[in-house]
């Protein structure tokens, strides 16, 4: 038995699915968009079995992009959650046969409440569709079970065009992703779109030399400071150069090398500097990157020092980019 084989054909037989729906759409998408923006309640996800499955991911999808909403059982609506909708709710059911007990029960109640209902399901002619201010259809052909019984290739359908729907909404809203932060504040996605260079930034007692320093005065500083790097202003907090580690052994090869030279005469000068403090840092991480450099030196406008964001404040606050990702992975 070739599994490879057998796992190609689920993957096409549910893949052509989705590009005959998506060649085909029919249902009218700028009343469903425009329902959900303009109603000033929540938006309540229903369905059950693996309806109800896809309908939680749903309603968990929206939230997160900026449309207030929540899924709720049928079963539990009929036993007083029902007191949970208000007349400026608005629900989508998702019943693939549409005909589903538990959610045709709900239906008259709805429609007392003249709540709009969006409804997802296989025929325009079922009993849910025909309660549809707005029908989606999600009829398949096939599905990717040998049997053609499971639910495969039409619960991917679902799920698709639940994933259609919340990006249609966020596109109408102009959902950026300072909003999507605003609702993933933890873990590593919320550190990625969410803490700023500002949040990071090393401000107090920073390792600052003047041009005139001597060559071994800064190095004490480049010792007590703990960055490998010194960075060179004038009295106005302007900064002019920056001395790294790299710098001091690549001046130690010179054989004219003095330790009693001034700290400009090895510097490197004029260097990279980021303006802008409330640049994310994943952003900031990127720019690290690209310059292969290990300290970021921020500054205002005018390029007087504000603060060193170092490429291990990031690491450790769990700021990580996608190149840097990938590079860690392939290790």
């Amino acid at each position: 038995m070739n599994f490879k084989e057998i796992v190609k054909d689920v993957l096409l037989t549910e893949a052509k699915e989705l590009e005959k729906t998506a060649n085909k759409i029919s249902f009218d998408i700028e009343k469903a968009i425009d329902l959900i923006v303009n109603s000033k309640g929540k938006l309540i996800v229903t369905g059950v079995g693996k309806s109800g499955l896809l309908g939680a991911k749903l309603a968990a999808t929206l939230a997160s992009r900026g449309t207030s909403s929540f899924f709720l059982l049928p079963t539990n609506a009929m036993h007083g959650e029902l007191g949970k909708m208000g007349r400026d709710e608005i629900g989508i059911r998702i019943s693939y046969s549409g005909e589903s007990e538990e959610l045709i029960q709900i239906l008259p109640h709805l429609k007392r409440l003249n709540i709009p209902l969006i409804a997802m399901a296989k025929s325009e002619n079922s009993t849910l569709a025909k309660y549809a201010d707005v029908f989606i259809n999600i009829a398949v052909d096939k599905e990717a079970c040998p049997l053609d019984t499971a639910p495969t290739s039409s619960t991917t359908l679902t799920m698709a065009m639940g994933d259609a729907l919340a990006v249609c909404l966020m596109k109408k809203r102009d959902f950026k992703k300072e909003d999507f932060a605003s609702f993933h504040p933890g873990g590593s996605l919320g550190k990625k779109l969410f803490v700023k260079v500002d949040d990071l930034l090393k401000k107090d007692n920073l390792p600052t030399v003047s041009r005139e320093t001597k060559l071994k005065d800064a190095i004490i500083v480049m010792s007590e400071g703990r960055l490998g790097n010194v960075i060179i202003i004038d009295e106005n907090r302007t900064v002019f150069g920056v001395l790294s580690d790299g710098d001091l052994r690549r001046a130690l090869m010179n054989e004219n090398f003095s330790i009693n030279c001034n700290v400009e005469d090895i510097a490197t000068l004029n260097p990279k500097t980021l303006k802008n403090k409330d640049l994310l840092a994943s952003d900031a991480l990127q720019i690290i990157e690209n310059y292969k450099i290990q300290l970021l030196i921020v500054t205002d406008e005018n390029n007087k020092l504000i603060g060193l964001l170092h490429i291990h404040d990031l690491i450790e606050a769990g700021i990580k980019w996608k190149k840097r990702q990938k590079k860690l992975q392939q290790k």
